[in-house]
């Protein structure tokens, strides 16, 4: 049988990524002993790396695929392919940002202020090469935790990742400039993508990740409604939702489905009771697949 050796990414995107598997039809079981999780899929082998090792694993081919930041795959230098962006993160589905902070006393307001200033950052490389870009000689360290506690103490600025900001403003921290806007990447190691079976398996599921994360916050509605309300019916729902309309066996009655975002419809659903709809359901979805 054939395999694909798939890394998986351990740490803060590990949770959410194992539900989006999930709402693909994949279901991840992750020991907590063991770096090694099995799946209902017997065509995929799986082991947990940080997102900030598995470029260069897959790059080596070490993994056919695996998932990583954007961040990441810049940071590390490897050379390999995307084969589509999830935008998906630890807590949303927004991107997540890097940027240059400094502690609110500073004086420092921009990145030309940093010239033979200290930065801390766990993004080195990447942060290295945004400096040079700009003509800033500083003084880069890597950082190995703690990064926002060492602006303004150990040094003059940090290159931090943020999500919300929250974190930021508890420790007093101002941005002075976003220098990288990540999101997920499914990415694979060109080898892999010119074996037959795994390119297609790649796309599989490149294909099915895409649709789950395409059913986020969305519904489905489906309800019954007589000829003389249709009109009414249609005029409550999104100009933009073209809904899937068939006539039933019932004289005069059709049935009509649409998906929507679940964020309008507790708004709508009684306005289509009121316009005449019945029988109506919501349900909800898995994946989406355009």
């Amino acid at each position: 049988m054939s395999i694909l050796k798939l890394g998986f990414p351990k740490g803060s995107l590990q949770a959410s990524t194992a539900e989006l598997f999930k709402k693909a039809g994949i279901q991840i079981y992750i020991s907590e002993r063991s770096y090694f999780p099995t799946s209902n899929d017997e065509e995929l082998e799986i082991m947990l790396i940080r997102s900030q090792e598995m470029a260069k694993y897959v790059e080596e081919g070490v993994f056919d695929a695996g998932l990583t930041g954007y961040d990441w795959v810049c940071e590390s230098g490897a050379k390999v392919k995307e084969v589509c962006e999830l935008k998906y993160a630890k807590s949303g589905f927004r991107p997540v940002r890097w940027v240059l902070a400094v502690p609110e006393s500073s004086k420092i307001k921009t990145i030309k202020d940093l010239e033979g200033k200290r930065v801390a950052t766990e993004l080195f490389n990447f942060t290295k090469k945004y400096f040079a870009k700009n003509g800033v000689k500083a003084k880069i360290e890597f950082s190995w935790g703690a990064t926002e506690a060492k602006a303004g103490n150990l040094v003059d600025a940090i290159v931090e990742l943020t999500e919300t900001g929250s974190s930021l403003r508890a420790n007093k921290l101002r941005v002075i400039d976003e220098i990288l806007l990540s999101t997920t990447r499914f990415i694979a190691n060109p080898d892999a993508l010119k074996d037959k079976w795994k390119k297609e398996k790649i796309e599989s599921l490149a294909i099915l990740l895409k649709g789950a994360l395409a059913a986020e916050g969305m519904v489905g509605l489906k309800m019954n409604v007589p000829q003389k309300s249709l009109e009414s019916v249609l005029d409550v729902l999104p100009a933009l939702k073209n809904p899937t309309i068939s006539q039933l066996s019932q004289e005069n009655w059709f049935a009509l489905e649409v998906i929507l975002e679940e964020k309008t419809v507790k708004k709508i659903i009684p306005a289509l009771k009121r316009a005449g709809a019945e029988g109506i359901i919501e349900y909800p979805l898995n994946k989406i697949i355009y």
